[in-house]
């Protein structure tokens, strides 16, 4: 299967988990069927300056953030640190996380929610 560029599907969320601001997907696979029943989301996630993914916590599912450029304020279950391109993190099924660009520059990653 190949998917082109022109065919991923692009939606924007407002305030998703309560957070502030925009969150822009970019679809790399659209359905958990895609997934082969594994996952329900993997896609390139963008954060313009000053928006946030909010506080959620994942029961049945974990979910790793790739960074791909810019970088973020991140909250690994409570503890908070940065997350610069090339930096991944991964929440366990249990645990929760948010991400905040608090820089001037969008933060782009791969978000990738897994059944697990």
């Amino acid at each position: 299967m190949i998917k082109r560029a022109s065919e991923h599907e692009h939606d924007v969320s407002s305030a998703l988990f309560g957070g502030s601001g925009d969150v822009i997907f970019d679809r790399i696979i659209e359905t958990p069927a895609e997934l082969m029943g594994k996952g329900r989301v993997f896609s390139v996630t963008t954060l313009p300056a000053g928006s946030e993914l909010g506080w959620h916590v994942h029961n049945g599912d974990c979910e790793f953030y790739h960074i791909l450029s810019g970088s973020a304020e991140y909250n690994d279950n409570g503890t908070i640190t940065t997350l610069n391109a090339g930096d991944t993190s991964f929440t366990p099924s249990g645990e929760g996380h948010s991400i905040k660009n608090v820089s001037d520059a969008p933060c782009v990653f791969i978000a990738l929610v897994l059944y697990c």
